[in-house]
């Protein structure tokens, strides 16, 4: 009768036990979870913290790319609370492509801001991170040093301007003086008479240049389909290439895309290589006009098989007043950098003596 009663006291000794290293675990992993809460407490005050302090604007996204939490400055950029926000579609009513590549434009209170935008995914994949600057102040200082810099290169260019303008002008004054003041053979008065008009022209070419020069940063936006233009350039320089007897031949491999930008400047600029190119050659030589894509930038080649450009030449044909034409004006190239610039792109020259060349003229997609 003793067994079964020590039994049960081993038994309620061994439960209690039980009990007490039940109690023990509990305790300590309530002391834990509460350290934990703590923690969490701790981090998202200072990530509140870090978020109210920071000068740029911070979007919290979850994986269905609604916002979890942003900033006062988000918030003051967009005028109110984003909590819940789907962020896609409110981005795509809000913000506007700009022509600068990464910057877009919204209006606040009234007054047309600059944002950069930045997006990072988390690493736990349930969402990503927005990142939105404010360049508004930065987008007019490098609008102002560009025009600064073309006043400086304006100010430098004012000799040859004056020698420039007085050439064609002196050779104007003295073809009409000489119809005024002699007696000529119908024939003779017409050469002299379309000798000034020549001249006349040059002229007001040289100030139409200049002008364009002057105003570079004055472009227009609209939409317009980048295998239209290339057509149409095709059907002006073909028939002018044509009775040069070179040969011309163009292809756009850019579909039915549309390009945001100045239409008028941009064709300007591309005729202004196309008509360099074909002046450069002699009958029998070739011209090609390519326009695609380059990542995100829009890309037109012009390709000649002419003498090609000595390097010492290539470094300044960009330069204002600069020409190896008798009847140029050195501001072709320089007005058509000028406008692929401030459309997020460039040119470049690919040259050599002996084997052609290649101007590539770059623009954004997203301008």
């Amino acid at each position: 009768m003793t067994e079964p009663a020590t039994e049960d006291r081993l038994d309620a000794r061994q439960l209690a036990d039980a009990f007490r290293q039940f109690s023990l675990a509990s305790e300590a992993l309530t002391g834990a979870y509460a350290g934990l809460q703590t923690q969490v407490g701790q981090l998202t005050e200072r990530l509140s913290v870090l978020m109210g302090a920071l000068p740029a604007g911070v979007v919290v996204l979850d994986r269905d790319a609604r916002v979890v939490q942003a900033n006062k400055v988000v918030e003051g950029m967009f005028g109110g609370v984003l909590a819940g926000v789907d962020w896609t579609e409110f981005c795509a009513h809000r913000l506007v492509a700009t022509e600068t590549p990464g910057e877009w434009q919204l209006v606040q209170n009234g007054e047309t801001r600059r944002v950069t935008r930045v997006d990072a995914p988390l690493e736990s994949g349930e969402g990503r991170i927005v990142l939105l600057t404010d360049v508004t102040e930065a987008h007019y200082m490098r609008l102002a040093a560009e025009r600064n810099e073309r006043l400086a290169a304006m100010g430098e260019m004012v000799a040859g301007l004056a020698h420039q303008l007085r050439t064609p002008l002196s050779a104007a004054l003295l073809y009409t003086a000489t119809l005024v003041q002699q007696e000529m053979a119908p024939a003779d008065k017409a050469r002299v008479g379309t000798r000034a008009l020549e001249r006349l022209r040059h002229l007001e070419k040289l100030i139409r240049d200049m002008l364009l020069f002057a105003r570079g940063e004055t472009l227009g936006r609209e939409p317009f389909a980048i295998c239209e233009l290339v057509a149409e350039l095709a059907q002006t320089v073909e028939p002018v290439a044509r009775a040069r007897g070179i040969r011309f031949d163009a292809a756009c491999a850019c579909g039915d895309t549309r390009l945001v930008g100045d239409r008028k400047a941009i064709a300007g600029a591309l005729t202004n290589l196309l008509e360099n190119a074909v002046q450069a050659l002699d009958a029998g030589g070739a011209v090609q006009f390519h326009a695609g894509f380059e990542g995100a930038m829009a890309c037109f080649r012009v390709i000649d098989d002419g003498c090609g450009i000595e390097p010492a030449l290539q470094s300044r044909l960009f330069e204002p007043f600069f020409t190896t034409r008798v009847d140029g004006t050195g501001l072709g190239l320089a007005i058509a950098r000028g406008v692929a610039r401030a459309h997020g792109g460039d040119i470049a020259i690919d040259s050599e003596p002996g084997r052609g060349s290649t101007f590539t003229l770059t623009l954004a997609m997203g301008g």
